[in-house]
Formats: C-alpha cells, sequence, structure tokens
C-alpha cells in the first residue's frame, strides 16, 4: 500500500479533516494524508505546545493543512472548525474520526455513569456531529468518505473495559447505518478497528501486559501506526468506492485467535 514509505493512493485535491491528531495514531494518519496529497486539517483540543510541534513537523514534510483546536464533543466547536477548515483549505471531502480520551480499565462497579457518559458522548455524539457537520458538502458533491476510527475491543469482549466497549459498539452500528443511509450519495462510511498499536501514550504500560497481549497475535508482531494510517489512506481513496459500511481489523488476526 505504500512505495517508499509514500501511500500509493491519490488524494490529490482532498480535503481531509483527522479529529485528535496531535499525536498517537492520528498524527501518523495525518502525515500519511498529507504525503498522499490532501490537504489536512489536524485538530487538537488541549496540549498547544505538542499541537504545534506536530504541525510543524507536518509542514516541514511539505504537506499542506492547517491546525484547528476545539473539543469534537462540542456542537460549537465542531460548526467553527468545520468553517475554519472550509475557508482555508475548502469544504471537507474526508474525515477521520479518531479523537478519543483516557479508557482506563476498571470492573463494572468501579464505573460511574459519568464515566459511561463521556464514553460515549466521544463515540457517539461526536460521530453524530461530526458526520452531521460533513455531510450537506459531501453530498452536494456527491462524494465522500467518513472513517470512524474503533477498536478491537469491542468484538473481543475485552473484560473489565465494559464502557469503552459499550460505545464503541455503538460507534460500529451508527458507521453501519449512516454507510447505508449515504451510500447513495457517493459517500462511503466505514471503521478501522485497531489492535494495540503501540504509541506515545503506552510508554508506560506494564511490560508484562504488552508480553501477554503480543503472545495472542498469530501474526507474532506489533502492529505500526503507519499499517493503520496507510488504511485509512485506502478507504479514502478513489479505489474504495465500494467499500462501505464495513469495520476492518487492523489486528495481525486478533480477533480470530
Amino acid at each position: 500500500m505504500t512505495t517508499n514509505g509514500r501511500p500509493s493512493f491519490s488524494l490529490a485535491g482532498k480535503v481531509a479533516w483527522i479529529t485528535g491528531s496531535s499525536t498517537g495514531l492520528g498524527k501518523v494518519m495525518a502525515m500519511q494524508m498529507g504525503a498522499a496529497g490532501a490537504k489536512v486539517a489536524l485538530n487538537y483540543a488541549n496540549n498547544e505546545v505538542r499541537a504545534n510541534e506536530t504541525f510543524q513537523q507536518f509542514q516541514d514534510g511539505g504537506h499542506e493543512g492547517i491546525l484547528t483546536r476545539g473539543s469534537v464533543i462540542v456542537e460549537e466547536d465542531i460548526n467553527r472548525m468545520n468553517q475554519e477548515i472550509t475557508d482555508a483549505l475548502g469544504p471537507v471531502d474526508i474525515v477521520v474520526i479518531n479523537a478519543t480520551p483516557d479508557q482506563p480499565m476498571k470492573p463494572i462497579e468501579e464505573y460511574t455513569w459519568e464515566f459511561y457518559q463521556s464514553m460515549l458522548d466521544f463515540f457517539i455524539k461526536s460521530p453524530f456531529l461530526i458526520s452531521r457537520a460533513v455531510l450537506p458538502h459531501m453530498k452536494k458533491q456527491k462524494w465522500g468518505r467518513i472513517i470512524n476510527i474503533g477498536s478491537e475491543v469491542y468484538t473481543r469482549g475485552v473484560p473489565n473495559f465494559t464502557a469503552y466497549c459499550a460505545a464503541k459498539g455503538g460507534q460500529n452500528g451508527f458507521n453501519r447505518s449512516l454507510a447505508g443511509e449515504v451510500a447513495s450519495h457517493g459517500i462511503t462510511v466505514n471503521m478501522i478497528s485497531p489492535g494495540w498499536i503501540p504509541v506515545e501514550r503506552h510508554e508506560k504500560d506494564p511490560q508484562e501486559l504488552k508480553d501477554e497481549y503480543l503472545a495472542g497475535v498469530p501474526a507474532g508482531r506489533w502492529g505500526i501506526p503507519k499499517e493503520i494510517a496507510d488504511t485509512a489512506v485506502f478507504l479514502a481513496s478513489e479505489e474504495a468506492g465500494y467499500v462501505a459500511g464495513q469495520n476492518i481489523h487492523v489486528n495481525g488476526a486478533h480477533t480470530v485467535a
């Protein structure tokens, strides 16, 4: 899917908005979509220093885009960012719904409804509001790509993770239903469900947990962020125009082990 480290699918002439893209998987997806020719709007909510560093790296790579600040669970912020992107780069053709909060694993007795609600806000409210914001332009031009970032934990039913699993399951249902609703408009809606892909926030995870996870991956190795990014570039491309309503697991066959 890549040539000399660069995506082989062209996104030239497209505008992409990637939420939560100052770090982790979102950062790499932004870099790869920029390398594929898209004009990219990177998004962050809190850490301005880190976001500016990421955007500088993005620009140093020769890519075109802007940096937007705003919460993906606040409707006013979403609508404002969508307008800022439209004014600076053009209307959004591709959106990757990636932003995520912390995801502590706890027995159900230790969760609160407030925490459950925070998961629903990020993984159901946010996809709903963002999709609703970008769909008018996509419908008008009869072309669009909405990519939800899910997780293998929903399919695997990981214990002590009920809040996150429930919200990701809801996002998967939203993904499937919306795909059928907008397919006739030339718009595809798909989900990428990564396995455990080590990024910055995993640096302090216990080694024994990492060893246990890796032992269950049939591929026998860790996935890397670029493999998620390359999948996103493919789903955003013309070549994926007949791929819709899918939940693509990128996890070395972990969900079939």
